[in-house]
């Protein structure tokens, strides 16, 4: 005996009005990093001819991306914080749930392909030209886009088919698409078995990839006689790895460790690790670790 919601309830950080100033400070801070660190990414790797290949090609999509999935959580969080508006209408969940779910699932294969890169890069270096062309790049890309999109479209078509009540609150600061159907009065049946099916589909295999990967990298990096060939080497991965560990760390902390209800205090902020430090930090760990994108943009500089 409930009527539908209109609007979920969100959960927030803190009812402390000074943690709440800081947290809004810390979190805009955050953000604008984000979009300044991912917009000079895919700025210098159009601008500068060094970085034109296909590991910088599939850097500016992640940089895309993660833009994107900052923008679709971190503004929310900001108005909540500062406002302490914790309501989110049905529509605009119903939104975020869609996009969120595309550009999560890209960023899961675009990660997977650029282990892939890497793999062919470091075991099959006279093959990478060949193996990379632009051609192949360009396909792998449009198949993250379009195998996001499919997530996007599924997870919306399963949180469609739900009925919620009036006072249904979510223990998260977005509308994350489990938690949606735990909370759900109706029949979860579709629901669970799209979810566990993108899962399956969608996430299992592109984890897969990363690990088969960087166990053949690292084989082959032992297998290097001289030191200096195998630092050349393992620099040539150790910004993606970061940003691998990190990615795929929260996502298995949120989504797989099995874990009582009163146990799950930790969700929030492994979730922000993932929506908000992680796009972040991307861009801060392939300029900071990478050569190449420093020499860029020394050259760019000079130029200027």
């Amino acid at each position: 005996n409930c009527t539908q919601a209109t609007e979920f309830n969100l959960a927030g950080f803190t009812e402390d009005p000074a943690t709440q100033v800081t947290l809004f400070l810390l979190f805009l801070l955050t953000y604008l990093v984000t979009i300044l660190g991912n917009l000079g990414m895919i700025t210098l790797i159009r601008a500068s001819p060094l970085l034109h290949s296909p590991m910088y090609y599939f850097l500016g999509n992640l940089a895309f991306v993660n833009l994107c999935t900052s923008t679709i959580i971190t503004p929310r969080i900001l108005v909540g914080v500062l406002l302490g508006k914790k309501g989110m209408a049905y529509a605009g969940c119903m939104a975020q749930v869609f996009t969120f779910g595309l550009f999560l699932a890209t960023e899961c294969f675009l990660l997977a392909t650029m282990a892939y890169d890497r793999y062919v890069a470091v075991c099959h270096p006279l093959l990478y030209v060949l193996v990379m062309s632009p051609e192949r790049c360009s396909r792998l890309v449009a198949g993250s886009y379009l195998l996001g999109l499919a997530n996007g479209v599924g997870q919306t078509i399963s949180m469609s088919s739900l009925f919620f009540c009036s006072s249904s609150s979510i223990h998260l600061f977005f509308c994350d698409i489990s938690l949606l159907i735990s909370l759900s009065t109706s029949d979860t049946t579709l629901s669970l078995v799209i979810l566990r099916t993108a899962s399956s589909l969608l996430g299992v295999p592109s984890m897969l990839v990363v690990l088969v990967s960087y166990v053949a990298i690292i084989s082959t990096i032992l297998s290097i006689s001289s030191a200096e060939g195998k630092c050349k080497a393992f620099s040539t991965c150790a910004s993606h790895l970061t940003t691998v560990s990190t990615f795929y760390g929260a996502l298995i902390f949120m989504y797989l460790i099995p874990r009582s209800d009163t146990s799950r205090g930790g969700d929030k902020w492994a979730a922000v690790l993932y929506t908000v430090v992680t796009p972040m930090l991307n861009p801060l760990i392939y300029s900071l670790r990478n050569q190449e994108v420093k020499e860029a943009w020394r050259r760019l500089r000079k130029i200027k």
